[in-house]
């Protein structure tokens, strides 16, 4: 099945769409739970699908390392099997986790050896083996392998990373889309992706090299690495206009509601970040009058939900109050809730933002996020 991405509303700059992949239909502008090793933490895939995920994200790298590629393959369907997810699932490519081993990898041309962070044993990630193990997988979405540029970098050492992001897109291409001997296609789509820093030249020269080959989607990466917001925000100002308007834009990693509101009133269709669910495992729960910290001594004796302008299960059921002693007791059930409160949360926000663009009042609802304060509280006993 061919990648189908319909652009059915707009509101400015802001795309309200369908992306028809070969597991199902995704709704734009969406945010993908992330799922490192074949599971949204905490979560059930039922449980996933009664929030409204259209789809996850998996891990090439690590389940590379766990329990290996061929283990999952050995299911029906890979890793919609193995993990009993039917829906869309996209795999990134691992190049982010090889950037966040700085310390363990070594980088040429070919590809990056690296300590795997499991058992300490040489390991190898290179344009062809990311392809390899993400048509094992069997992701509706697969990525390109690219180098992470880091924050901050000179002109020159942007520039070295992202030319060579490029040959890799090109090996990697080639590679995702060869004819294999049994004449099988590939069980999805590869998406290019865009890097160069913080340089705005850069970006272009590498946009204009990826748009050499036929990418069904595009992505924005080296963007939730530290930079500024005011930085980030200057790239996706320069990148998306010059990006194909017939194609999903996917913004890599990023993040805060207020992040995810700013890059969708700019042009950008997809999102994933791992913040709902660890913030929910430290505590750190999203509301609509900003993030609470579930620790504190202030919510030991409320009897009020979470959030009361929230409808998830966790508020509609349970008190503040029970919610931080299970924090306080490590209970599973605590970190449970707190996911799906967290994840109810998110993507509540984007079936906000896409009623928003329908009905053209996009930019009252960002005001209204935007003005939700972001600064996590400080613990009190």
């Amino acid at each position: 099945m061919s990648l189908r991405f319909e652009l059915l509303n707009t509101d400015g700059a802001a795309r309200r769409g369908s992306l028809h992949l070969p597991h199902g239909v995704v709704q734009t502008p969406a945010f993908m739970p992330v799922g490192t090793y074949g599971t949204v933490k905490a979560m059930a895939p039922e449980e996933l699908v009664a929030l409204g995920a259209d789809i996850v994200l998996g891990n090439t790298f690590h389940l590379m390392l766990r329990p290996g590629a061929d283990i999952v393959a050995l299911h029906h369907d890979g890793l919609h099997g193995f993990m009993g997810w039917e829906r869309p699932i996209l795999t990134d490519s691992g190049g982010f986790q090889v950037f966040s081993l700085a310390k363990l990898r070594r980088i040429d041309e070919q590809g990056v050896k690296f300590r795997s962070p499991v058992d300490g044993s040489e390991a190898q990630l290179s344009p062809e083996i990311a392809m390899d193990v993400q048509r094992a997988l069997g992701s509706d979405i697969a990525m390109a392998f690219d180098d992470c540029t880091a924050f901050p970098a000179s002109e020159q050492d942007a520039r070295l990373s992202m030319e060579r992001s490029m040959r890799w897109a090109e090996r990697g291409h080639q590679h995702y889309y060869r004819a294999l001997a049994d004449g099988s296609p590939p069980p999805g789509h590869l998406f290019g992706i865009v890097q160069g820093g913080m340089h705005l030249a850069l970006r272009s020269a590498s946009l204009e090299s990826l748009l050499r080959r036929e990418w069904p989607g595009l992505a924005v990466g080296g963007l939730a690495v530290g930079e500024p917001e005011e930085e980030r925000l200057r790239v996706l100002e320069h990148t998306l206009p010059l990006m194909p308007k017939d194609r999903p834009r996917y913004l890599m990693g990023v993040g805060y509601p207020q992040d995810i509101v700013a890059a969708v009133l700019r042009g950008v269709d997809m999102f994933d970040c791992v913040m709902p669910t660890r913030h929910a495992r430290n505590g750190h729960l999203f509301t609509s009058g900003g993030v609470i910290n579930i620790r504190n001594a202030a919510h030991q004796r409320d009897t009020g939900p979470l959030d009361p302008d929230c409808s998830c299960p966790t508020c509609t059921r349970y008190s503040r109050a029970y919610l931080r002693h299970l924090d306080r007791c490590n209970e599973i059930l605590g970190v449970r809730l707190g996911t799906i409160h967290n994840l109810h949360f998110y993507l509540e926000l984007m079936r906000q933002i896409r009623a928003a663009i329908e009905a053209g009042t996009l930019a009252a609802l960002a005001a209204r996020i935007m003005a939700i304060p972001r600064r996590v509280p400080a613990p009190v006993a």
